[in-house]
């Protein structure tokens, strides 16, 4: 075991450490089974499943959840499949239990309360009390963030294993959540082993050699965060990428340019969220995302008070799927006959600035109009911002003149003002109602033949509302 080199001392957590690893060591020894790698690989994982759910010892149920992760983990994906099917059927909720607890209820009328928790117990599936068992095992939140990856991996060739999913949802929303997450900037003094993380995980603009992202991280007027977990040590959950800047951003390329000139940090007005990217698969459908951006825009507040604008620079990902959808639909009421040919003949190879117009008005549509059946709006960029309590604020054309940026999006990108004075009233429309709040210069995008159409208003005009700290 490893001490404290300065004082000869061992720490607590190195002791805990030790603890945990004696306990399963004696476990295993109690269960006849043996510590060396690969000694449990021809066990059933049913078997482990239920091994863990009968025991009561600390030392034995430890023991048995690290045999069962280690084995899954070692599983292809037939043992795996097999392994998660069985979570579905043979670890889901005791039906006889369930009905003995409702009869059990029912004979008192309206029953009491040591009779509802015990149907709230019976209706629990077997597998969350299993899920939590593994999660004692030394590294076992990081095993079942990655068993839930191969989950996902499967779910859309095997939907019924979707109530396994949300059971997983369920449980890392609390063992994720606000409470236990911590903000740490990430600059280029940073350990290595995290900034090889941040350039492997940046999902929005690839970060191209380590000299590009020295460019993100070292100049004054850049910023990094990321969210930890304690259970998850130097894996970052998400972070988010800051420019500093004198004015709102149209276009991305400025910013992530090399050659440019690097501005004092109190010289800046505006703080631009030009990336944020999820790290963990097997988080998905866990939000933490809004707290990340709130809690960023608090510390640059309060950092550098100069600051009085919180702007995105967003990619729409969905924008040119969408408009192709629009283009092969028989009908469409977002296209007009000019609309259609202008798009046609830049398919065809034609000049973008030709379809300026096209583009700029579809995507006003794309915003203000085209929603999910749930009614919000069918870009998940802008679901994420405007849930946020964000403002669509401008349409960017040719914001994105990359590769990716223009395939997926024809190179548009917007700005989601962030408006503290009104984030919650912005947040409650959109909540409530599916209200898209944007500014009038958005909804004067839309083409003239669209105008009657009934649009969003704004309560907050189209000027670049400042921002006290």
């Amino acid at each position: 075991m490893l001490s404290d080199t300065t004082s000869g001392r061992i720490t607590a957590p190195e002791f805990l450490q030790g603890l945990i690893e004696t306990l399963t060591q004696r476990g295993r020894a109690v269960l006849g089974m043996k510590p060396e790698r690969g000694a449990d690989e021809d066990r059933d994982l049913e078997l482990l499943g239920e091994a863990l759910l009968s025991r009561r010892g600390e030392a034995s149920g430890v023991a048995i959840a690290q045999s069962l992760l280690a084995a899954f983990e070692r599983a292809g994906e037939p043992q795996r499949l097999k392994f998660l099917a069985s979570l579905a059927d043979r670890f889901g909720p005791d039906r006889r239990s369930i009905e003995l607890a409702i009869a059990d209820y029912q004979r008192k009328e309206g029953g009491d309360g040591t009779k509802l928790e015990a149907l709230h117990a019976a209706a629990e599936p077997r597998r969350q009390e299993l899920v939590r068992r593994l999660n004692l095992s030394p590294g076992g939140t990081a095993s079942l963030v990655r068993m839930r990856e191969v989950l996902l991996s499967l779910l859309s060739r095997h939907p019924e294993l979707q109530p396994v999913d949300d059971d997983f949802v369920h449980l890392f929303s609390s063992w994720f959540n606000r409470g236990f997450l911590v903000l740490r900037p990430i600059d280029w003094n940073t350990s290595a082993s995290i900034l090889e993380k941040i350039i492997k995980y940046e999902a929005v603009h690839a970060i191209q050699d380590w000299d590009d992202l020295r460019n993100r991280l070292e100049p004054a007027d850049r910023r990094c965060y990321a969210f930890f977990h304690p259970q998850l040590i130097d894996e970052p959950l998400i972070f988010v990428e800051v420019a500093l800047t004198r004015e709102i951003p149209s276009a991305i390329g400025p910013l992530l340019d090399k050659s440019r000139r690097a501005i004092d940090a109190r010289e800046g007005t505006t703080a631009v969220f030009y990336s944020i990217s999820n790290t963990q698969r097997g988080l998905a459908g866990v939000t933490f995302g809004n707290f990340l951006i709130k809690q960023v825009v608090q510390d640059l507040a309060r950092e550098l008070p100069n600051l009085k604008t919180f702007v995105t620079l967003s990619p729409v990902p969905g924008f040119a799927g969408w408009v192709k959808r629009e283009l092969k639909a028989e009908a469409s009421a977002a296209l007009d006959e000019d609309t259609r040919r202008a798009l046609i003949a830049l398919d065809e190879g034609g000049d973008i600035a030709q379809a300026r117009e096209a583009i700029t008005s579809l995507a006003a549509y794309y915003f203000l109009k085209a929603k999910l059946p749930s009614g919000k709006p069918i870009d998940p960029v802008a679901r994420f911002h405007l849930g946020n309590g964000a403002r669509l604020e401008r349409l960017n054309f040719l914001g994105d003149a990359s590769a990716k940026g223009m395939k997926q999006s024809y190179g548009l990108m917007v700005n989601y003002l962030y408006a503290l004075d009104h984030i919650e009233a912005n947040h409650e429309a959109f909540a409530e109602h599916g209200t898209v709040v944007a500014s009038d210069k958005v909804k004067k995008a839309l083409r003239a033949k669209l105008a009657s159409h009934e649009l969003v208003p704004s309560h907050q005009g189209n000027s670049q509302r400042k921002i006290k700290p």
